[in-house]
């Protein structure tokens, strides 16, 4: 039988375990409060018997990543992780300070499969899914290396997590639970390039977290040459699932635009993408694209990037421009990875 990984489970499934080796249930809140606090081994957990321990060894194992690499950014403090998993992948998280607290942008998969042109994570495809272990797993070690406590989390780095659904919702249930991390759902985003299906999964839950959407064109026509996602899912059909979401949840949705040179930044495209959101309850935040070398694209100017946010406004769509991250670090999703991978 295989092992199953007790920080990819909640405090129910590993009560579940300890039942069926005749422990008490309440020996699976304490197990699943020791490996929420980061401990890998049993022999450290004090409070539970040398009998369960052994039964534990039988049963399950922890996951256990690495840092492999560190980088701060001199410009504002921003760290870019390098992670290393037990089969040899590696993966990106990047830890950001603000004004709100810490913020912990984490992955969701080795690579992505999901093929979107301006995006360095994509470079590759897809390896495989993480375990929700795995993603607990780069916070644990965000926190441990910060020694602030993290207070948001972006599923935001390599890999899409609705393409990983079943561990991404495990996630949210281990990262929530008040004898873990107590992260709440309100301090959680999720960043999705649009599989509609998916969403509207998800807005079944009722999971009161951020919904992204990495929208990034005002037309379908733009959008499939820039993200293959869009010739399987019209904007019709995406922002129909985003409005079932909103029925659902009635939670501000937020819409991710990447503005590219003379792609996506034009005046037009500034009124077409007001008339697409129109009557939403959502918000558009404008990203100056990171230059990717793998890619033809250029960023837009300062001046475009604020006439386009000025559009918006006029038209009533609320609309921020990102304050862009550890630049001098390669923060963007994939950016550290693909040279690292090259270089090793």
């Amino acid at each position: 039988m295989a092992k199953e990984d007790l920080l990819s489970l909640t405090i129910e499934e590993i009560e579940a375990i300890v039942e069926k080796v005749g422990e008490k249930k309440y020996r699976g809140k304490q197990i699943f409060q020791w490996v929420q606090k980061g401990i890998k081994d049993f022999e450290s957990m004090t409070n539970i018997s040398n009998t369960l321990k052994q039964a534990l060894h039988e049963y399950s194992f922890i996951t256990n990543v690495e840092i492999e690499k560190k980088v701060i950014s001199q410009i504002d403090g921003t760290r870019k992780y390098l992670f290393l998993l037990e089969d040899g992948n590696i993966i990106e998280g990047v830890l950001m300070q603000y004004k709100h607290g810490v913020t912990a942008c984490i992955s969701c998969q080795v690579g992505c499969q999901m093929g979107c042109s301006f995006c360095a994570s994509t470079v590759g495809g897809l390896v495989r899914n993480l375990r929700a272990g795995e993603m607990i797993d780069q916070i644990l070690l965000m926190q441990q290396d910060f020694g602030e406590r993290i207070s948001n989390i972006v599923i935001m780095g390599s890999g899409e997590p609705l393409h990983n659904y079943s561990e991404v919702i495990n996630f949210l249930k281990i990262v929530n639970n008040e004898n873990g991390l107590n992260i709440g759902n309100r301090h959680i985003t999720l960043s999705t390039c649009g599989l509609v299906p998916e969403i509207k999964k998800l807005a079944e839950l009722q999971i009161p977290i951020n919904l992204a959407i990495s929208l990034h064109a005002p037309s379908d026509e733009i959008r499939q040459k820039m993200m293959p996602i869009a010739k399987k899912y019209s904007l019709t059909d995406l922002i129909n699932a985003c409005a079932y979401y909103l029925k659902k949840n009635n939670r501000r949705i937020t819409f991710e635009y990447a503005l590219v040179k003379d792609i996506n930044d034009k005046e037009i495209h500034a009124q077409q993408l007001s008339q697409l959101l129109k009557g939403l309850l959502c918000h558009v935040n404008l990203i100056p694209i990171n230059m990717v070398d793998e890619t033809q694209y250029k960023k837009s100017t300062q001046e475009k990037i604020k006439r386009f946010q000025s559009v918006l406004m006029k038209q009533g769509i609320e609309a921020t421009i990102r304050r862009e991250m550890g630049a001098d670090i390669d923060a963007a999703c994939g950016q550290l990875r693909n040279n690292y991978i090259n270089n090793t």
